[in-house]
């Protein structure tokens, strides 16, 4: 009786779902940060600019970001009724800058056939004399020796790096850099990467529970990730520059 009685209940929400939801199902909403026109202008000009680079082309660049992980989760248990294969619907994103407190911020850089050791950001603000000191010199310029002339650096345009001593320091190094639009983490490859790092991390059997623990997990993880994995999402670039140019310069599904 039990489980006749379970069956139906579930077979009466099945039959809900299907002719009164139209086979919606509730999920958790895309977090994006928000766009305007202009930064939508900027981001499809720059995709139109970049459309016809090779797989040649991206695999000269090394790509950057700062990723911050934190020991609390925003599960973030909003849902929305959508179908299938429409989460980056402009109805279904929701758009918001989201600032982890007790968090860790670390710097990675990944290319083809490459990876940075992943950087632990210390206690402070990184400003543009420590990103000199502590990403350029040590982890970015190392990669500029080894690829040479071809070598091309990718970081987003926080104000840090994009100072005028920063800027010296990479025309020094004869170190090429990738001009980036504003507000466009889903078209960094490594974004995909930093959240694979985090599943990684969660999954461990022994949960971090404090920042020195936290810190040893990503570095651990950090190695452990599959040179495959960040060759696919450096690769993925040809797709990200067309899928934003066929939407306008909207979000893309990263």
């Amino acid at each position: 009786m039990i489980c006749r009685r379970f069956t139906t209940r579930w077979t009466s929400w099945q039959l809900l779902s299907k002719y009164l939801l139209g086979g919606l199902h509730a999920r958790r909403p895309v977090v994006c940060v928000p766009l305007t026109r202009q930064h939508r202008t900027a981001r499809l000009q720059w995709c139109r600019e970049h459309h016809n680079w090779t797989e040649q082309d991206w695999a000269c660049v090394l790509f950057s970001d700062d990723s911050r992980f934190s020991l609390s989760s925003d599960c973030r248990r909003q849902l929305i009724w959508r179908e299938s294969g429409t989460a980056y619907r402009p109805e279904n994103i929701q758009e918001k800058d989201r600032y982890p407190t007790c968090s860790i911020m670390v710097w990675a850089g990944i290319m083809i056939n490459g990876r940075t050791r992943l950087h632990v950001v210390a206690n402070g603000t990184m400003t543009g004399q420590r990103y000199i000191d502590e990403v350029l010199h040590p982890h970015v310029c190392l990669f500029r020796g080894a690829v040479g002339d071809k070598f091309v650096f990718m970081d987003d345009n926080a104000t840090c790096h994009r100072t005028l001593a920063v800027q010296d320091c990479l025309d020094s190094e004869g170190i090429q850099r990738l001009v980036w639009p504003a507000r466009s983490p889903d078209l960094n490859p490594i974004e995909n990467v930093g959240e694979a790092l985090g599943r990684q991390v969660a999954r461990r059997n022994y949960p971090s529970t404090n920042k020195n623990t936290l810190i040893r997990a990503l570095k651990e993880e950090w190695d452990k990730l599959p040179q495959q994995l960040l060759d696919n999402v450096v690769q993925s670039m040809l797709r990200h520059v067309e899928c934003c140019i066929t939407l306008h310069g909207g979000h893309i599904p990263y």
